[in-house]
């Protein structure tokens, strides 16, 4: 039995009652959903982004309407952020340890929790929903005291509980605090921690006049061109310019490694892994004959939408990237490659706990392999950009230390201070990009950061 230090909740084993399903209680199904997801991001390891698809995403998840599922992606991006903090104060709340299977009582209460300390919601209402789904469930219904017991003293007590509890946490898991301290050492590693913490912005792209368009959005422009909204309070379909194609969303991170590149107008560039086509977009408005390369249906769906809504005419080719050899190499060619996005937390705070250090290995072999292929797509004198976001260097400085190892067609073309603007913050010895969510620092950490990349450059051998 757990023991809850506010309340302790008795039930007999041998007793026979039914279980109230709680139907019809408002709000219900989007807690429910909440919990369901958590689990399923934490004990199975699936991406949050496929659970809250709209399209093909989880069945509870689907179920709700548009109110009700950005409830739910505020609450589980909130319960993974602080994923943590939120355990250490459940925990200090609890006489003993939950039992190791009780995880479907855990996730309730990490549900609970995140409203009641970080979300604009009522705590009566975090409260009372989050003691009817334990009742409504029979796995956890006998501890729905000890649901109603912790989470009201959280209430009591999180004014001065939550600061603490704060200062203690680094809200990551063991392994993923390993690699950035060994990546970027303690110092390094918890500025970036603590930007995990902080709800990225929204960054744009636009075609021209970035002015312009901050102040249409409420935003300003980045020293790198690109313009940051801190705290968007319009969906992106909505705003000015949209239908039109002036601009599209891109992290300011993300936008760097085509313009690595150089003046591309009028060369043929291959753009490969190229979904959802930011990247490709920026080569096209540049001037370049783009081939955008994909191997997955879905995202090259998406990749068509998004081009034909900026009206960018570009060759799309399906292909499995190592299957796929073009008849004439590329002048350049962008290699995006798939990685642990552990660059992205801000964004995507399930990455830490659906990652491994295991995944993040294999990912660097397929990387390896890609890049191999990527390269032999180069004209001669051609340039070739490989990039990823992820923070971890087996990704990256690893990567390119192994491709160019014992390698005479190709040479690194190092990034230049001063070679566009805003970049030379980063541009580390090598002459690679690499840039963190510690960067761009900014007195308000909601106009700050940026997602964690890496981008290096190559250039092929001319003949003779």
């Amino acid at each position: 039995m757990v023991l809850s230090g506010a309340q302790r909740h008795r039930s007999h084993a041998g007793s026979r009652h039914v279980v109230d399903d709680g139907a019809g209680t408002p709000g219900l199904p989007a807690r429910r959903a909440a919990a369901r997801l958590l689990a399923a991001v934490v004990d199975k390891k699936t991406p949050l982004d496929g659970l809250t698809d709209d399209e093909h995403g989880h069945p509870d998840y689907r179920a709700l309407d548009q109110r009700d599922r950005g409830l739910v992606r505020a609450i589980l991006a909130t319960a993974l952020r602080f994923r943590m903090t939120i355990a250490a104060l459940i925990e200090r709340r609890l006489d003993r340890p939950l039992p190791a299977n009780a995880t479907a009582l855990a996730h309730i209460l990490h549900v609970g929790a995140a409203q009641i300390l970080f979300l604009d919601i009522p705590d009566s209402a975090a409260v009372n929903l989050a003691v009817v789904h334990a009742k409504s469930d029979p796995r956890t219904e006998r501890f729905s005291g000890v649901v109603n017991g912790v989470l009201r003293e959280l209430v009591r007590r999180k004014a001065r509980a939550l600061p603490a509890a704060l200062a203690e946490s680094t809200d990551a898991p063991a392994w993923f605090i390993e690699r950035l301290e060994a990546a970027y050492g303690k110092d390094g590693a918890a500025a970036n921690l603590a930007m995990h913490r902080v709800e990225a912005p929204t960054d744009f792209t636009v075609r021209s006049d970035p002015d312009r368009w901050a102040e249409a959005f409420g935003g300003f422009v980045l020293p790198t061109g690109s313009v940051r909204v801190p705290h968007l309070d319009r969906a992106v379909p909505d705003l000015p310019g949209f239908e039109d194609g002036q601009w599209w969303v891109q992290d300011a991170a993300a936008a760097l490694p085509a313009r690595l590149l150089g003046e591309v107008a009028g060369r043929r560039v291959a753009d490969l892994c190229a979904a959802p086509g930011g990247k490709t977009a920026q080569l096209a408005v540049a001037g370049a004959k783009v081939t955008a390369v994909e191997a997955s249906a879905n995202r090259l769906r998406r990749l068509s939408g998004n081009l034909a809504r900026l009206g960018l005419d570009v060759e799309i080719v399906e292909a499995d990237l190592t299957k796929y050899a073009p008849a004439t190499p590329f002048d350049a060619v962008l290699l995006d490659a798939p990685c642990s996005s552990t660059g992205t937390v801000r964004r995507h705070p399930d990455v830490p706990w659906t990652k491994s250090p295991e995944d993040i290995l294999k990912l660097a072999s397929v990387q390896a392999r890609l890049l191999s292929h990527a390269a032999a797509m180069v004209a001669p004198g051609g340039l070739l950009v490989f990039s990823n976001c992820s923070l971890d260097p087996a990704e990256g400085e690893d990567m390119v230390a192994e491709f160019l190892q014992g390698r005479t067609d190709f040479s690194r073309d190092p990034v230049r201070p001063g070679e566009f603007p805003g970049v030379d913050d980063f541009i580390n010895a090598r002459g690679e990009l690499r840039t963190t969510p510690a960067g761009l620092p900014a007195e308000d950490p909601s106009r700050a950061g940026l997602d964690g990349f890496f981008a290096a450059r190559f250039r092929k051998s001319a003949p003779g």
